[in-house]
């Protein structure tokens, strides 16, 4: 089942693994890709995975999450995008792109930060400036923009970075939303932010679109699974696949295990979605067994696929799939 293709909406992927976006911290601090990407990523391709989705690139600069953060908020980010876009297609993947704002979780110095509340996320961090209808109306239009570049760079499809604690995930969670604008309060207020950067992306964008949430936020006053399939309910018709993360929200200890998103992932899939699922998935046992038992549609790998960027061609070797083996690597197997 690994080796079967299935699409994200018009989008027609050879396996069902997925290159998970993690940051890597190697952009010039203006936000510009390097030579560490095109190889990084392209090794990826030719290892055999079917949709890499690059690290959170920041819609902003006051977006990022780290001064080596990726960016594709001006024209200029646009030359090098596109050159690691050709790069992975040619060696036989599909590529997305993360679009991401860090929000309150911006540790650039020279950055005013901004969130839905003036809430820190823990004492390390700056209180963020409570964003005023202008600051929102101005994060949703670098949305739009940065979504136009996507295009204009190749991108098979975009991922808005709704997970682990950054601007979009702020607005969702009552645990760092105090609004009481209508862009807070009850979940339907909270996810208002949410509707217009999907409405903003798709205006320019026609391809697929997916979102990362995290769908459980391990704190008693936070939002629940429950939460969140609510959530994901009016989502439909609105983006063509959900990516099942989890926590980020607020500084927690969570009880970590492999597969232990996944359970999430099959409630979400139960919806009538396509899924992408994982969480410390480092064996093919585990890939195998979440896809198997309908967990998800698809399984994303990332520790795993920083140790080994040829799990898909070893996979592949050991199930007797010999002809997935690209022709330069097939005396290695």
């Amino acid at each position: 089942m690994i080796f079967t293709c299935k699409n994200i909406g018009s989008l027609l992927i050879k396996n069902r693994i997925v290159m998970a976006p993690m940051c890597m911290y190697e952009a010039t601090e203006d936000g510009v890709i390097q030579p560490f990407h095109l190889s990084h990523y392209t090794t990826r391709a030719y290892g055999g995975v079917g949709l890499i989705i690059t690290e959170a690139t920041a819609v902003e600069s006051r977006g990022r999450i780290s001064i080596k953060d990726l960016g594709i908020w001006k024209d200029e980010h646009i030359k090098g995008l596109t050159s690691l876009v050709s790069l992975v297609h040619q060696a036989g993947s599909k590529i997305g792109i993360q679009l991401a704002h860090a929000g309150r979780k911006c540790t650039v110095q020279d950055e005013t930060i901004i969130s839905s509340s003036p809430v820190p996320f823990n004492e390390k961090y700056r209180v963020p400036h409570e964003m005023t209808k202008l600051d929102i109306k101005e994060v949703i239009e670098s949305f739009k923009n940065a979504a136009s570049r996507a295009k204009l760079c190749g991108y098979d499809i975009i991922e808005i970075h709704g997970a682990h604690g950054y601007l979009i995930n702020q607005f969702l969670s009552p645990l760092c939303n105090e609004r009481t604008d209508e862009y807070g309060g009850n979940l339907n207020n909270r996810s208002l932010f949410l509707f217009e950067v999907i409405d903003a992306i798709k205006s320019v964008w026609g391809g697929p679109l997916m979102i990362r949430l995290s769908v459980e936020e391990y704190d008693p006053e936070g939002n629940h699974i429950s939460d969140s399939l609510q959530l994901i309910e009016s989502l439909k018709g609105k983006v063509d696949a959900i990516n099942v993360s989890s926590g980020g929200v607020v500084p927690i200890q969570m009880n970590v295990f492999p597969g232990y998103q996944m359970d999430y992932a099959k409630k979400v899939k139960d919806l009538g979605f396509t899924t992408l699922g994982g969480g410390l998935i480092t064996s093919i046992d585990y890939v195998m067994k979440y896809l198997s038992d309908g967990s998800s549609d698809f399984i994303y790998l990332g520790r795993e696929l920083l140790r080994n960027p040829y799990f898909c061609l070893n996979t592949a070797a050991s199930m007797g799939h010999k002809e997935l083996i690209i022709k330069p690597y097939e005396r290695g197997y």
